[in-house]
């Protein structure tokens, strides 16, 4: 369910801890963590919150959204597969959608389409399906990503969901402007 000021002072109570100053807490426990394995926990928890458009706001404000690139970059694939859910959750949005792009996130999203985890490949589905607009399309659309994304969009056997996420990102980028 989503958010508003008045729901979240609700659910926060008076002694609670207001949202921006809880993300700051995991950012900071996150740049602060000593194992793989809390990185995972805490960037798994910051994904969750970035599919919540009143978090959007801090997720910016707080560089989240350059944390989820920084995890793309990582050998760990849990933390690839948590910021590409992160990105791919928070890419609804055209402030961070822009963000993105400007931080080179398009080229580590592409990059995930090729990866042999299920998941990053259907959240780098997503992210593109969203950054993909006229201020970036020339970067995504180049004939290899879209050779790829085919690819996945005549898989159906292999994955319906990839088939269907491809299929859409076609419909809406490739198609339209071949017309």
């Amino acid at each position: 369910m989503f958010t508003n000021d008045k729901r979240q002072e609700e659910r926060t109570g008076r002694n609670g801890t207001p949202r921006a100053q809880f993300l700051q807490n995991l950012v900071n426990q996150f740049q602060n963590a000593t194992t793989e394995e809390v990185k995972e926990k805490i960037a798994a928890n910051l994904a969750n919150f970035a599919y919540d458009p009143y978090n959007f706001i801090f997720l910016r404000q707080l560089n989240v959204l350059e944390l989820f690139l920084d995890c793309l970059t990582e050998p760990n694939e849990k933390l690839k597969e948590f910021g590409a859910g992160g990105i791919c959750n928070a890419s609804v949005d055209p402030a961070n959608t822009a963000m993105i792009a400007r931080c080179g996130g398009i080229p580590l999203i592409i990059e995930c389409l090729q990866s042999p985890v299920r998941n990053i490949v259907n959240y780098a589905l997503g992210s593109l399906y969203y950054l993909c607009n006229p201020s970036n399309k020339e970067e995504i659309l180049k004939q290899e990503v879209i050779d790829l994304i085919k690819a996945y969009a005549a898989a159906e056997a292999t994955s319906v969901t990839f088939s269907n996420l491809a299929k859409a990102f076609l419909e809406k980028h490739v198609e339209a402007h071949s017309h």
